[in-house]
């Protein structure tokens, strides 16, 4: 799995958000589920980054040294999980 490289957006190009997110195939994650709700909610073109493997999960939280899926990116800033998103659009 190769690191995430979140997309760069300009202003014409309108608000881009890339979520990177769990669905097993016995388990779907309940905050991922919500961010996905929230970016579409607050106007966000969301690039939904489905990890649907355990190994996938574990790879991607390695690479980006965090512990817990969802993560979020915006304007190629990591925004953090579906709590840091609703400071974030709460702070907006």
């Amino acid at each position: 799995m190769t690191r995430a490289t979140p997309t760069e957006t300009t202003p014409e190009d309108g608000q881009a958000a890339e979520l990177y997110r769990m669905v097993l195939a016995d388990h779907t994650c309940p905050f991922g589920v919500r961010a996905k709700a929230l970016l579409e909610d607050a106007g966000f073109k969301v690039e939904d980054k489905v990890l649907s493997t355990r190994q996938q999960v574990d790879e991607f939280e390695a690479e980006q040294g965090v512990e817990t899926t969802p993560q979020i990116f915006i304007e190629g800033r990591r925004i953090g999980g579906c709590e840091e998103l609703e400071q974030y659009l709460a702070d907006r």
